[in-house]
């Protein structure tokens, strides 16, 4: 059985944290986020559509994408934000569907664990997973880990916040949960539990 797992969760809620630990214990891992950044960094697949659509302003002197002012741009313009994704999204689809079908063929991993924000949001990914696994904390604990790591302000964080699936419509959508407002090792032993499940199910 080729198990495909989707992992999501809200801005903050320890994906990453979740995914590296699913990684360690040999689950293949493939990230949109990751892709993303792979897709906009110094000579980068996309790059030159970026400069097409939206001009040299919005590529930094190292040849990447501006995030920040590209975020504000995306934040302010709704039409801008759907030029972005238009422009994003196909490419991004299209590498982790690649990914994903290596991973199966190099034997990688017993299962793949598809990491993506938006699962919900995005039928085409929702469709992918055999599962959906959220990763959950309460809002105010997104705000500060948020905070903690970038620095963006908190208006910002929340305003993100607002743009992704509620708390309560992402957990009735889950097949699993893990509960990420402890400490890592609570996150662990939860990655644990559910890593001997998925094995047993793509076994199966």
């Amino acid at each position: 059985m080729k198990l495909v797992v989707g992992l999501t969760g809200g801005i903050g809620s320890g994906k990453s944290a979740a995914a590296a630990e699913f990684a360690r214990l040999g689950a293949a891992v493939v990230d949109t986020d990751a892709i993303a950044h792979e897709l906009t960094a110094p000579g980068g697949a996309a790059i030159p559509e970026l400069l097409r659509c939206f001009g040299s302003g919005f590529v930094d002197a190292a040849g990447a994408m501006d995030r920040k002012r590209m975020r504000d741009l995306a934040f302010s313009n709704p039409e801008d934000k759907r030029r972005l994704e238009a422009l994003l999204h196909p490419m991004i689809r299209a590498e982790s569907a690649r990914r994903i079908e290596a991973a199966f063929a190099n034997r990688s991993g017993s299962y793949v664990l598809h990491v993506v924000p938006l699962l919900l949001e995005s039928p085409g990914y929702r469709e992918r997973a055999g599962r959906v696994l959220v990763v959950d904390c309460p809002e105010e604990l997104q705000i500060a880990r948020v905070l903690q790591r970038s620095g963006l302000p908190e208006a910002e964080i929340r305003r993100i916040i607002a743009t992704q699936v509620q708390r309560d419509k992402r957990l009735a959508a889950a097949d699993d949960v893990i509960d990420n407002s402890g400490p890592v090792s609570a996150l662990q032993q939860q990655v644990q539990k559910l890593h001997e499940t998925y094995l047993k199910l793509a076994a199966a």
